[in-house]
């Protein structure tokens, strides 16, 4: 299990606010947002005076333990065969290079081995695909402590980016991670609705817009802001999904960022697929990775398809790991991605004891 580094709280928990739906800064400084635009009167947030800060103080923790469980679905229904096996994987969208290459491969290791019998063959293909979808840079960059770690999240509306904030917030407040949400895709009145429904399960605090079609950039400003005022440790940012075209993409999401690097790094850079939508997933991430500085991949209803298999492609053909993965509607249906759970799960193996 990964281990990450948070604040070190010494004494009680910094006392916050309660979840703000309204932003709470009378003044960002965000170069884009209109001038002439009439502010509502708002809030706020007190700021510390200009004092040399000390270093944040921070201990290393590690998140509550999840499990892909009988998520994954498997790609058998009955006994492997090697002759059937490209097929298979075709079919499950790992791509026709891919299941290629891994059809002969498991084929010379099935010579080599000897192996003939379904569970020697299935027992190749998981170590083959474990071997093929461990990545070293798999952990969220959560551990250089910098704080707050800033998270955007990014994808196609639909695809399960608001409920992968909310679930992925639970989680890190089950770890006592503060958590600031900030609601940046402004243009949709039930996007900041759903965020809001999210952030109070979750238990975390959030910033949203004055009004609908706010500059998602101040609204991102503003949630850093407010993550720095109550020493938060995590701020993630849900921004638009729309991709009508790239430069309209690039320019929104350079906005955000330049907003956020005005006051703190962006350490994770997330980019949500729902892996129901099989081929035409690969062709969305490909556009997202081209103008978003992605990070990494999460893969949503990952227990609502037999094609698993596009997960390995987005993997291969970006060269972007997958970092989590969420299993159902569940607040806890969440976890990070392991290679063996998945692996297990796509073959169906089963260790005999």
């Amino acid at each position: 299990m990964f281990k990450f580094l948070k604040r070190l709280r010494r004494d009680k928990p910094i006392e916050t606010p309660e979840v703000i739906q309204e932003v709470l800064v009378a003044e960002p400084v965000v170069e884009e947002v209109e001038a002439e635009t009439v502010k509502p009167e708002i809030q706020k947030v007190d700021k510390p005076k200009t004092v040399e800060k000390p270093a944040v103080a921070v201990q290393e923790v590690e998140l509550p333990k999840r499990s892909l469980g009988d998520g994954v679905r498997s790609l058998f229904s009955s006994a492997v065969e090697l002759d059937d096996l490209e097929d298979i994987l075709i079919r499950a969208d790992f791509g026709v290079n891919a299941a290629l290459e891994i059809s002969d491969e498991l084929k010379r290791a099935a010579n080599k081995a000897g192996a003939s019998s379904d569970a020697e063959l299935r027992l190749l293909l998981k170590d083959l695909l474990i071997k093929k979808l461990t990545r070293s840079d798999a952990a969220l960059n959560l551990s250089d402590g910098k704080l707050p770690y800033v998270i955007l999240v990014v994808g196609v509306n639909g695809a399960g980016k608001t409920t992968t904030i909310g679930k992925l917030s639970r989680w890190l407040r089950d770890g006592d991670w503060n958590v600031v949400l900030g609601a940046a895709d402004t243009f949709r009145a039930a996007a900041v609705e759903q965020l809001a429904t999210w952030a109070m399960r979750a238990d975390a605090k959030l910033v949203g817009p004055e009004k609908e079609g706010q500059d998602p950039a101040s609204v991102a400003y503003q949630t850093v802001e407010l993550a720095l005022a109550t020493d938060a440790d995590i701020a993630i940012i849900d921004t638009a999904g729309r991709l009508q075209n790239k430069k309209d993409l690039m320019d929104e999401l350079g906005k955000i960022r330049r907003a956020v690097e005005k006051q703190a790094s962006i350490a994770e850079v997330l980019l949500v697929i729902d892996s129901t939508m099989g081929q035409n997933a690969l062709a969305q991430a490909k556009a997202f990775a081209e103008v978003a500085d992605v990070t990494g991949i999460v893969m949503t209803k990952l227990d609502g398809t037999a094609k698993g298999g596009i997960l390995y492609s987005l993997q291969e053909q970006l060269d972007l790991p997958v970092k989590l993965v969420g299993v159902g509607e569940g607040i806890n249906d969440f976890a990070f991605f392991s290679p063996e759970e998945f692996a297990k799960g796509l073959v169906a193996y089963k260790q005999e004891r």
